[in-house]
C-alpha cells in the first residue's frame, strides 16, 4: 500500500535528522524514512520533536519492558503541565493507565483486568460476527462501499458501547468526542484542536457521570457496572478513575482498531495471501491478523522517560528525565528482525510486532482488538471475495495515528 517515493528525511549530522511529520510525502509512506533511519543502526535524533528515537525492533521491545524507562518522569522531574485551556482534558488523563506507573498503575490495572476478563471478550465473538454481517448487508447490493465509515468504524464503537453498557444511541457523540480528544496525542495539534479536545472532554465527563449514576440505580452485567461494583472494596476505583479508564478504552481502543481494520483491508487487497483458505480456520486467520498488525500498524510513536542516566548506544547517553520516542512502525519493519521486512507475508516464520505495546503497559484491550480484527476481516473477505480498490488509498494527515482518510472499494 505504500507509494514508491523517496524519503523527505534530511540528515543534519550522522545521527541527527530533520523531518516534518506534517509533510504529506512522509505520512503517506513513513516506511521510506524508516529505511533511512535503520541504516544508522542505532538511536537517531528527530529535531522537530527534540527527541532521541529508537527504531530497531529489539531496542523498542526491550525499552517497553525496561524499568529504567517509564511513562512518567522520575522523582524530582516534572512532566510538562497541560496549559490551562486543556484543564478538563488533563482531568481525563489524570488516572489514565497510560499516564500511571506502579504502584498506582498496578492497582488500577488489576481492577480493570478483573472487570475486563477474557471470558467477557470471548463471549462477544458471535455478537461481533452478527454485527459485521449486518454492516455488510447494508451495502452489499450496491456493489461498492466506503469501508471506513460503513464498516471499520461502526464495529469497534458499537462493540465498546455494548461491552461498557453505554447506550448505542450515544455512539455518534462518542465518536465525535474521541476524534477531538486524540488530536492532543499527535504532538502536532493546533491551538484550535486543543480547544476542541477540551470541550469534548467536558462533554464526555458529564456524559459518563450521568452513566455512572444511572448504573448505580440500575446495574447490569456490563463493564461499567462491574467497575462500579468494585468501589465497595478497600482499594476500589473512584468515579474519576472509572471515567479515565472508560475514556481510554474508547479513545485508544476505538481509534486504533478502526484504523487497523482499514489498513489491514487495504493491505490484503493489494497483497492478498496466496492461500484462498486463510479464513477457514481461526489459527490461519490469526496469522493474517498478526501480519496486518506488523505490516501497517495504526500507532507509530510512543514515548518514555529515562528514570536514570542511560547509555542508549556507544556514543549516545541520555540523562534522567529525558523523554525519548519509540517508533513502533519502524520497529515492525526492522530489517535486522524480519526477512523482507517491507513485504506483506502472512506465512512468515519471524512474525512479531510491538503494535500493542509490551511490558507493564501492554494494551489492556489487546484480546478484544485482535478478536474484532479477525472477525471483521474474515467475514468481509468471505462475503466479498472479489473486492478490489475503487481508488488509491490515501492516509490522513496524522503521523502519530496512522490511518486512511477513506477506503473506497467495489466488487462484482
Amino acid at each position: 500500500m505504500t507509494v514508491n517515493v523517496s524519503s523527505p528525511l534530511h540528515w543534519k549530522e550522522s545521527r541527527h535528522f530533520s523531518l516534518n511529520p506534517k509533510d504529506p510525502v512522509f505520512y503517506q509512506n513513513p516506511y521510506a524514512s524508516y529505511k533511512e533511519m535503520h541504516k544508522r543502526q542505532g538511536p537517531v535524533y528527530w529535531q522537530e520533536y527534540g527527541m532521541w528515537c529508537l527504531t530497531g525492533f529489539d531496542e523498542v521491545n526491550q525499552c517497553l519492558r525496561d524499568k529504567r524507562f517509564a511513562r512518567l518522569p522520575p522523582a524530582g522531574f516534572e512532566r510538562k503541565p497541560y496549559p490551562t485551556h486543556l484543564k478538563d482534558f488533563a482531568e481525563t488523563e489524570r488516572f489514565s493507565l497510560l499516564a500511571l506507573e506502579p504502584p498506582e498503575h498496578t492497582r488500577l490495572r488489576r481492577l480493570v483486568n478483573r472487570a475486563f476478563v477474557s471470558r467477557q471478550v470471548e463471549s462477544m465473538e458471535s455478537e461481533i460476527t452478527r454485527l459485521a454481517h449486518t454492516c455488510i448487508d447494508r451495502f452489499e447490493a450496491s456493489g461498492e462501499a466506503e469501508l471506513l465509515s460503513q464498516y471499520a468504524t461502526p464495529i469497534p464503537v458499537t462493540v465498546i458501547a455494548r461491552l461498557l453498557g453505554i447506550p448505542e444511541s450515544s455512539t455518534d457523540n462518542l465518536l465525535a468526542w474521541s476524534h477531538s480528544m486524540v488530536m492532543v496525542y499527535t504532538m502536532t495539534q493546533s491551538h484550535q484542536d486543543e480547544l476542541n479536545a477540551n470541550n469534548a472532554s467536558i462533554a464526555f465527563i458529564k456524559f459518563l457521570k450521568e452513566q455512572i449514576e444511572s448504573r448505580r440505580s440500575a446495574p447490569d452485567d456490563k463493564l461499567l457496572s462491574q467497575l462500579i461494583n468494585l468501589q465497595s472494596e478497600p482499594d476500589g476505583p473512584s468515579d474519576a478513575e472509572i471515567i479515565s479508564v472508560v475514556i481510554l478504552l474508547l479513545n485508544a481502543g476505538h481509534e486504533a482498531t478502526v484504523h487497523q481494520i482499514g489498513n489491514a483491508i487495504a493491505s490484503i487487497i493489494l497483497q492478498p495471501p496466496d492461500n484462498p483458505l486463510w479464513w477457514q480456520s481461526k489459527e490461519e486467520a490469526d496469522r493474517v491478523v498478526a501480519e496486518c498488525l506488523r505490516y501497517d500498524a495504526p500507532l507509530h510513536l510512543f514515548t518514555r522517560y529515562a528514570q536514570e542516566d542511560v547509555q542508549l548506544d556507544t556514543d549516545v547517553k541520555i540523562t534522567a528525565g529525558t523523554e525519548i520516542a519509540l517508533l513502533l512502525g519502524a520497529a515492525n519493519h526492522c530489517p535486522m528482525s524480519f526477512d523482507s521486512a517491507s513485504s506483506f507475508d502472512v506465512s512468515r516464520t519471524d512474525a512479531n510486532h510491538v503494535s500493542l505495546g509490551a511490558g507493564t503497559h501492554f494494551c489492556v484491550g489487546a484480546p478484544l482488538a485482535k478478536l474484532e480484527l479477525r472477525i471483521a476481516l474474515s467475514v468481509l473477505f468471505e462475503r466479498l471475495p472479489s473486492m478490489q480498490l475503487a481508488e488509491e488509498p490515501r492516509y490522513r494527515d496524522s503521523f502519530h495515528f496512522h490511518g486512511l482518510e477513506s477506503l473506497q472499494v467495489k466488487w462484482s
